[in-house]
């Protein structure tokens, strides 16, 4: 299941798991605010597994949800949750008491990816950028408010360029990932912009990486659109770097100039991630660093 705060970049420690994309011990985290972000990192990555991973059926996929969310919210009203997830709620309650931890973010992230599956298990996809930008509300912008929480900062300019750019990484992650998307079904490209370019969601089948033809015109032309509006809506919460102080800022610099950076990858190769997912690595690393420092 796409989610995506932030685009894997050079600075960031091996993280447990593989919940790609989640700042998790990176070098620049301050000690002190490393468990609660640990935390929150076990607690959405369980529950994008057992949204996405596996072979399970839709239904029974979502009623794990419907636990998972009892148990959630058990520990903010000070109950025990079920015995179920003892390695996620245990360290979560702890860290949310010690945290104040808001639970309005983390209940937001479970009902995006119900909604994924239930999305996913239909065939259906988003009408329009405003409705995709309503589940990116909840599957990527609570990751960066949560963030901003642990580091104090709470007013409404930060928060609004937060969540620029987290949904704008949510974008750059779909647009990614389509070669690994469509064939399981899931459909993130908007059915207006698609009409507005000749296409229907049964066209991707002929191009995507099981098709035998190349993407027309057309389907390139859609994604350079959604490459466009990533870039912009980046650019809106871009600022935010040089209001947060210290580590967190540089921290933030790097996940901005990682999420360009993949957008740079593929406008590199024709905005055809249709057969090819580009990625960041190592050998990106100084340019990023450059980038970063730039801002």
């Amino acid at each position: 299941m796409p989610f995506a705060p932030s685009p894997p970049l050079p600075s960031q420690a091996p993280a447990p798991g593989h919940y790609e994309n989640f700042p998790v011990a990176s070098w620049l985290c301050p000690p002190r605010l490393r468990p609660p972000i640990a935390a929150i990192y076990h607690f959405a990555r369980t529950a994008d597994d057992m949204a996405d991973e596996g072979n399970a059926l839709p239904e029974a996929r979502l009623a794990d949800l419907v636990d998972y969310r009892a148990d959630l919210d058990a520990v903010f009203a000070g109950a025990a949750p079920s015995p179920r997830w003892p390695q996620v709620f245990g360290p979560l309650a702890a860290q949310a008491h010690a945290f104040a931890l808001p639970h309005a973010p983390l209940a937001d992230l479970l009902d995006a990816f119900a909604q994924d599956v239930a999305f996913t298990r239909h065939g259906r996809s988003y009408a329009d950028r405003a409705e995709l930008l309503d589940y990116c509300r909840r599957s990527a912008d609570p990751i960066g408010r949560l963030l901003l929480h642990l580091y104090g900062v709470q007013d409404a300019q930060a928060l609004r360029q937060s969540d620029a750019i987290c949904s704008a990484l949510q974008l750059i992650n779909f647009w990614q990932d389509l070669s690994v998307d469509l064939p399981r079904g899931r459909r993130y490209l908007p059915l207006a912009d698609c009409a507005a370019h000749g296409l229907a969601p049964e066209d991707f089948d002929r191009f995507a990486p099981l098709g035998d033809a190349p993407p027309p015109p057309a389907a390139l032309a859609l994604v350079a659109g959604q490459v466009q509006w990533a870039r912009e809506r980046m650019a809106q919460g871009a600022a935010l770097v040089h209001r947060l102080p210290g580590r967190i800022g540089w921290e933030l610099r790097l996940v901005v100039q990682g999420g360009l950076a993949i957008l740079d990858k593929i406008e590199a190769q024709g905005f055809d991630s249709f057969r090819r997912r580009p990625t960041v690595g190592k050998a990106d690393a100084p340019r990023l660093l450059w980038r970063a420092l730039r801002m």
